[in-house]
């Protein structure tokens, strides 16, 4: 789980469009890692967003159910559990970054 949030932690400090929930690193839990999108002018918008970028992850196979939790701002929640391979989040990045210019 820490090698999985560390790499998803390089991704999102090099994104412009997302940054974490919780910018205390000493808070954030390493497993359900939660962002939010970094521009946060247009609730509404966001909502519309992350919903596309949710349906064009699952309909490429590249993830499932990482919208953000019902509760929380727009963004995207992530699972970094011991049960995922690393690689597999590192290859994710490039997958979210396709998936906000497309709903741009």
């Amino acid at each position: 789980a820490d090698a999985n949030s560390a790499a998803l932690d390089r991704w999102v400090q090099q994104a412009t469009w997302i940054e974490h929930l919780t910018s205390d690193p000493a808070i954030r839990s390493n497993t359900s890692v939660c962002l939010q999108f970094a521009d946060r002018s247009d609730e509404e918008a966001n909502k519309a967003r992350q919903q596309a970028i949710v349906k064009l992850l699952e309909a490429e196979d590249a993830a499932y159910d990482i919208g953000a939790y019902r509760d929380a701002p727009p963004g995207l929640r992530i699972w970094c559990g011991a049960t995922v391979e690393t690689s597999d989040i590192e290859a994710l990045g490039p997958w979210l970054d396709w998936a906000w210019e497309e709903t741009r």
